[in-house]
């Protein structure tokens, strides 16, 4: 897979992941899944598109992580709120 994305959730990331880390992530991804880097100009919307769709799920998916008992919800939401 992509070996270029790094694991986003703690413990393995020190910080909380930040909007920054989630788009880039998502990112790499379509460009693996596509195999562009960057897409034509025909297919920049989809492109974008996509990496938004997976950014937002992402960023849905490390809210809803239950990590050593607790929720990340809380702690994913103050640090967007502070970033």
């Amino acid at each position: 897979m992509c070996r270029s994305i790094k694991t986003l959730r703690p413990p393995v990331l020190p910080e909380e992941a930040t909007d920054e880390d989630i788009r880039a992530a998502a990112l790499q991804y379509v460009r693996k899944v596509s195999g562009f880097r960057a897409p034509a100009a025909h297919n920049r919307e989809v492109f974008d598109r996509a990496v938004d769709a997976i950014a937002e799920a992402t960023a849905e998916l490390l809210d809803g992580l239950e990590i050593r008992g607790q929720t990340a919800t809380s702690r994913q939401a103050e640090s967007r709120q502070a970033g």
